[in-house]
């Protein structure tokens, strides 16, 4: 099975580090992946953008014209990218900073979580990109959360690894919440 998911929103978000995320999840899962990151020259506040690609066969490029997954991170992501998802895609969107009308499509599973709220129950503002990828792999079931949190060991540097028990947290907050919204 191949899973594609783009994700979008402004530098400082995190975006790049969960796209990274995702993919050493995928490596430990021994899949095959591909991470592509790319942010504007002024980095925070700047555009965010990445696609990862996870797969049990050969992964031909990073480059995915309409990905199968949105995640939408602030309200210019969802005005730049969400008529891009592929019909019959999932859209996954930030709705405590993207507002209800940004866009409707019959031909999408459309799922909005209040990330930012949910990550301030949990501790820290900083953990919407833990919440939301945490969502994202519940819904698709791209990798486990298990996984999830075995890479960030990986992905975090040293110095950071005491926020580890916390970005757990927040990474199965993102999943109870797609349990209690199936």
């Amino acid at each position: 099975m191949t899973y594609d998911v783009f994700m979008a929103g402004f530098g400082g978000q995190g975006i790049l580090l969960v796209g990274n995320l995702l993919a050493y999840a995928g490596m430990i899962e021994e899949k095959n992946v591909c991470f592509f990151p790319a942010y504007g020259v002024e980095k925070r506040g700047g555009a965010a953008t990445c696609t990862v690609v996870v797969s049990d066969e050969e992964v031909g490029s990073p480059v995915i014209g309409h990905p199968a997954s949105l995640l939408v991170f602030n309200p210019l992501a969802m005005e730049k990218y969400f008529h891009k998802v592929a019909p019959g895609g999932f859209c996954l969107i930030n709705s405590s900073l993207v507002e209800e009308g940004g866009g409707a499509r019959s031909d999408l599973d459309i799922l909005r979580i209040p990330a930012n709220e949910i990550a301030v129950e949990v501790g820290d503002q900083r953990l919407v990109n833990m919440v939301m990828v945490g969502a994202y792999a519940r819904k698709m079931g791209v990798v486990s959360l298990d996984s999830l949190k075995e890479a960030l060991k990986s992905v975090l540097p040293e110095r950071n690894h005491r926020f580890i028990p916390m970005n757990v947290q927040a990474i199965d907050a993102g999943a109870a919440y797609v349990d209690a919204h199936r």
